[in-house]
């Protein structure tokens, strides 16, 4: 993680977040490393529907149609956390972290994560087969920090 920092700050690329299934745990990750006052600029737990549409303005319809464990979602999040807070890399998630919550279409351990960069998005799809909540939430936030990584 501390490389990940030292590598933002040096590029002076601003972050923030949008989380749901890891309910802020990206967030208390980039934030316990010091000095990450100099690119965290905003974290959100939009954990309820209702918040990804009030906050992010995630049109209703696409939960409905799609759910909010989507890709579809995903990017909506994303683009709406950009518009919010006008850093240079946005991050959302959205999934099921269980143990409780899948279906046969989307299992538990089935998650989105959408970066924004630019005018570029990124969406990925991830399916962890662990059926234990913190370790997927932990593997998510692991994978977000290598996306963010590879990026930078």
């Amino acid at each position: 993680m501390q490389s990940i920092l030292k590598k933002l700050i040096k590029k002076k690329i601003k972050i923030s977040l949008a989380e749901s299934c890891t309910g802020g745990l990206l967030a208390s990750t980039i934030t316990s490393i010091d000095g990450s006052s100099k690119i965290f600029h905003l974290g959100l737990v939009t954990y309820s529907n209702q918040s990804k549409i009030k906050i992010l303005k995630v049109n209703k319809n696409i939960i409905k149609r799609y759910g909010a464990v989507s890709s579809q979602c995903c990017k909506a999040m994303v683009e709406g956390l950009s518009k919010i807070s006008k850093a240079n890399l946005n991050v959302s998630i959205t999934g099921i972290a269980g143990p409780k919550g899948g279906s046969k279409s989307r299992p538990v351990g089935l998650v989105y994560i959408g970066i924004k960069k630019g005018k570029k998005i990124k969406i990925k799809r991830e399916l962890f087969k662990s059926k234990n909540r913190i370790s997927i939430q932990k593997a998510t936030v692991k994978k977000a920090l290598n996306i963010i990584s590879s990026l930078i």
